[in-house]
């Protein structure tokens, strides 16, 4: 039986640039927690973000935020996985020096950035809404370092290979859409902390179906027995799950149908 959905945000539930949930979602959501399924969110996004996107839906679900850094299941922390201080200077410094790029520095709370243009400061606050902290020096963030991104306006293509050469032996590199690169602890994933989760709830591999549609959700789909992949994913991404899919909406509505109607 079923006991646990677990679904990546951005190109998956949030799909072509939706940076709000569908009545229909909302509802698919509700009908699950009425029945005892927990929905988790599992997104590179902050815990602040994710619970104003969910709203009263929040306090049923849980939360694996920052790429598996920082997880929270009904209010509980359940882990939080921070980066060597050390290295992350190192990253943000190369970042900062990086013509076309911008800094993403990601605490419990809040993202903090050292912005080279007010457009990204809009983009953080305005699009994706995040809790937003502008410092003169980010290096001097006190609060541990949960995850760095690199934002490149022009796609991260173009300068992922640079940062992956210089840090990704010792630092966890992975893709998380076409304009960001995002760094963790080598031992952070959206699966490992898919993993606490289900020890945490005592849930099952085979009671648990997941959803994604890039390199940061590939742990995941290893982690239920129906793992579903978007068509519109690259064909690397799909090699990890076990079905295809248009959207989580029709999945859940075609589950819905057969058990609770």
């Amino acid at each position: 039986m079923l006991k646990m959905v677990a679904s990546d945000l951005d190109g998956t539930l949030l799909q072509n640039g939706a940076q709000s949930l569908t009545e229909r979602a909302k509802k698919q959501i509700h009908c699950l927690q009425g029945h005892g399924i927990i929905f988790v969110a599992a997104s590179g996004r902050q815990y602040p973000n994710l619970i104003r996107l969910f709203g009263e839906l929040s306090k049923d679900m849980a939360f694996i935020c920052e790429n598996g850094a920082y997880t929270i299941c009904q209010g509980r922390e359940v882990s939080q996985v921070s980066m060597d201080r050390s290295l992350g200077i190192e990253i943000l410094k190369e970042i900062d020096r990086t013509d076309g790029c911008e800094i993403l520095l990601s605490g419990k709370q809040t993202s903090y950035l050292q912005p080279k243009t007010e457009e990204y400061v809009y983009r953080m606050k305005s699009i994706v809404k995040n809790n937003v902290t502008i410092v003169e020096d980010i290096t001097k963030v006190e609060e541990p370092f949960l995850k760095i991104s690199v934002y490149c306006k022009e796609g991260i293509e173009k300068v992922a290979k640079h940062f992956t050469e210089w840090f990704g032996s010792r630092a966890k590199a992975t893709i998380s859409g076409k304009l960001w690169l995002d760094f963790t602890d080598k031992k952070v994933n959206k699966g490992a902390a898919l993993l606490a989760l289900q020890k945490e709830l005592g849930v099952l591999l085979e009671e648990t179906m997941v959803f994604g549609d890039n390199y940061n959700d590939l742990e995941l789909f290893g982690c239920a027995k129906e793992s579903y992949v978007m068509e519109s994913a690259v064909p690397e991404v799909k090699a990890y799950a076990n079905y295809e899919a248009d959207s989580v909406e029709n999945v859940l509505d075609r589950f819905i149908q057969q058990y609770y109607i």
